[in-house]
């Protein structure tokens, strides 16, 4: 999938262009690159193998948030149905969040400390949620749903 990729923090814009100013890092314009294989999928996205399981987002809308009951929804996500590894050699860097295609938020996450997922509290009622997360080893990953 062709995108944008800030050089300095590896964020991905995904909408078709970079931005002036990156929104995680601020970095300007000119450290972003085009790359036509910034973000990965499966081969066969109806039959992924158990590595492509390891790497694809798991995104679970919660309609009801149990924390904040009025105008909250919960969005979850776990890195790989089959759940993976986080350790000092080969872990998750970060997931990041986006609806319709603009960036919302980005998770960071620590080897051997945390497991390979993050949490969303939403104000958004509707679009599409996108989650990527890169593993330090495999690049990029990709995954969509619907709001």
């Amino acid at each position: 999938m062709k995108a944008y990729v800030c050089k300095m923090c590896s964020f991905i814009s995904i909408n078709g262009s970079a931005p002036e100013k990156c929104p995680v890092c601020g970095a300007p314009q000119k450290a972003f690159e085009e790359k036509g294989d910034a973000i990965k999928t499966p081969k066969d996205p109806n039959n992924p193998s158990d590595f492509e399981k390891k790497h694809i987002p798991a995104i679970t809308v919660v309609k009801k948030c149990g924390l904040i009951p009025e105008g909250c929804q919960d969005v979850h996500v776990k890195v790989g149905e089959i759940q993976h590894p986080m350790q000092a050699d080969h872990y998750i860097v970060h997931i990041d969040f986006y609806i319709d295609k603009e960036f919302i938020s980005r998770v960071i996450l620590t080897p051997d400390k945390l497991n390979p997922a993050a949490a969303l509290h939403l104000k958004t009622p509707s679009g599409t949620l996108t989650a990527i997360e890169l593993c330090n080893l495999h690049g990029a990953w990709i995954n969509e749903e619907e709001l």
